[in-house]
């Protein structure tokens, strides 16, 4: 029985639907002893994770595996200092080492601080400084190494670096050390309430914010594993993600352990449409989540054939309606959309017993309280727009959302005005309860008087057959306050032209109402975006 039970409450109604959700856990709750060690002991040979790479490799681990790889690092970490309390940076892009890492540091009360390797040299010099990061772990590939130890010179706090799988000059080698370590560990005392991991928000504008998380941030994934993604108890869950975002915590660890589901990974640095349909149909992956994008991809390229697919999920930014349609087409899958943020668990969704409606985030989850409101502060009334905001409990106490911005006391009460979190984001919501996207606050396009989100338009122009991609914003304009801009990515097998520009906005401006009509159209060949894959429209609006 999955042992995601032990720590939850939870209510139904007469159909089955989850309809209230409470965790509970004791005080000195911590993952890696109570649900890592625990599943060990009771089903030791059951399949936690599942690894290959572009090269063919491959490595199966069972929840015995990981507790004593997890035990063996952690005497590694304890032996060179590592304590609770200090913050370790880890930086190894989907490789295994990741899961086993992880749950050592856990185990420690070390706070873990994953980022992507694609940080530049001064990207991570400003991390480890904001966090004083006392020891990294990173991949030997490429010239991370050498990153990390000029890096090192710059940084006073950051005094232990470790390596995996192959040796480097002037870092320890911890998979070789841990051949020497005892798999036997001693466990450490933590509290619930301890700071767990620190996530670095990638921001259109300013520098990134550390957000913390406490130990009891996974239990609030057993819904995103359970009743969003829909994971099966002994099946494979497939999240598209690298381990230096929180999308990892959401669908490549906690709940999917928590719920009883062994983890994919496809440890890859290119994305290919073709190899992943491959990994997903070699291993029979049972339950999927990508970001629209990777979806955009399979079903424009065409390659969607998935037998073993019984579940298919979305997040990281809007879903467009054509993505949901002709994904559904070819799968007879609908794509159950999600909405959450680094500093929250799942807010809203399309949870298990619910009808998708394409393009829609779906209800709000059974944990959390959530309403829209106006700048006023008044709420807004149905199918109008307002921005998402999280009401907690009486008690004060709310599960998964995080509980501070690293030494920016300031900004969480910004954050948090009104006695409510406020997300940044803005939707509106149908009569049927469904909330649909409409934008960031600050990408809220104001023209001719009336507040036009981007993402309507976007969706439009996806439906051309030769928009691959695309991302509106608004422009100063002398007449209008703002104009609507479009910048285009073209599909594979289509050209430039003046004559494609002008029928793609044709095509969108026959479809919209005359107040939102694109004013302004351009190619481009990529669009501008985060290091974790979100556009910046910051940079498009200059």
């Amino acid at each position: 029985m999955s042992i995601y039970k032990q720590f939850c409450e939870e209510r139904f109604d007469e159909n089955g639907n989850l309809v209230d959700f409470k965790i509970k856990y004791p005080d000195d709750f911590n993952f890696g002893y109570d649900v890592v060690d625990r599943i060990a002991e009771t089903e030791p040979d059951k399949t936690a994770l599942v690894w290959c790479n572009t090269e063919g490799e491959e490595r199966i681990f069972s929840f015995s595996d990981i507790q004593a790889l997890s035990n063996k690092a952690a005497n590694v970490f304890r032996a060179h200092g590592i304590e609770k309390g200090d913050r370790v940076m880890v930086m190894l892009k989907r490789h295994y080492e990741y899961w086993y890492t992880v749950v050592a540091l856990h185990k420690l009360g070390a706070i873990l601080v994953p980022v992507t390797h694609m940080l530049t040299e001064d990207d991570i010099k400003y991390r480890v400084n904001s966090a004083e990061i006392k020891a990294a772990v990173c991949t030997p590939e490429e010239d991370i190494p050498q990153r990390m130890l000029e890096v090192k010179k710059a940084c006073p706090s950051l005094r232990l670096l470790w390596t995996v799988q192959k040796s480097v000059n002037s870092f320890e080698n911890l998979s070789e050390e841990m051949e020497r370590a005892s798999d036997k560990l001693e466990r450490a005392p933590t509290s619930a309430s301890d700071p767990l991991v620190m996530y670095f928000t990638s921001g259109t504008t300013g520098y990134p914010k550390g957000v913390i998380h406490d130990h009891s941030y996974p239990l609030s994934h057993i819904i995103t594993a359970k009743y969003w993604q829909q994971v099966i108890d002994g099946g494979l869950h497939f999240t598209v993600a690298e381990t230096g975002w929180a999308k990892t915590s959401w669908g490549k660890l906690y709940g999917q352990w928590l719920a009883g589901s062994a983890v994919m990974v496809f440890d890859f640095d290119n994305f290919d449409p073709k190899q992943l349909m491959t990994v997903i149909n070699r291993y029979g992956v049972t339950t999927f989540c990508a970001p629209p994008t990777v979806y955009r991809y399979l079903v424009k390229k065409g390659i969607v054939d998935m037998p073993s697919l019984r579940h298919a999920s979305t997040a990281g930014e809007a879903l467009n309606p054509e993505v949901f349609k002709r994904f559904m087409e070819r799968t007879g899958i609908p794509l159950m959309e999600g909405f959450g943020q680094t500093e929250s668990a799942l807010i809203l969704a399309n949870l298990a017993g619910s009808v998708s409606k394409p393009g829609s985030m779906g209800k709000p989850s059974p944990m959390y309280h959530v309403e829209l409101l106006r700048e006023d502060g008044t709420p807004a009334e149905t199918n109008e727009i307002g921005e998402i905001v999280i009401v907690p409990p009486k008690d004060g106490k709310q599960a998964g959302i995080f509980t501070g911005y690293h030494e920016n006391p300031a900004l969480y009460e910004q954050a948090w005005r009104g006695g409510v979190y406020h997300t940044g984001d803005t939707a509106w919501r149908d009569e049927d309860g469904y909330y649909w996207f409409n934008g960031r606050i600050d990408d809220v396009i104001k023209t001719c008087g009336f507040r036009v989100g981007p993402f309507e338009i976007e969706n439009v122009l996806m439906e051309h057959p030769a928009v691959l991609e695309c991302s509106v914003v608004g422009i100063p304009d002398q007449l209008r306050g703002q104009a609507i801009k479009a910048v285009v990515v073209l599909a594979p097998g289509f050209a430039e032209s003046a004559s494609l520009l002008k029928e793609i906005r044709e095509f969108c401006n026959a479809r919209v109402a005359e107040y939102k009509w694109i004013r302004n159209i351009e190619f481009a060949s990529a669009l501008p975006k985060t290091i974790s894959g979100k556009i910046r429209r910051v940079e498009l609006r200059a």
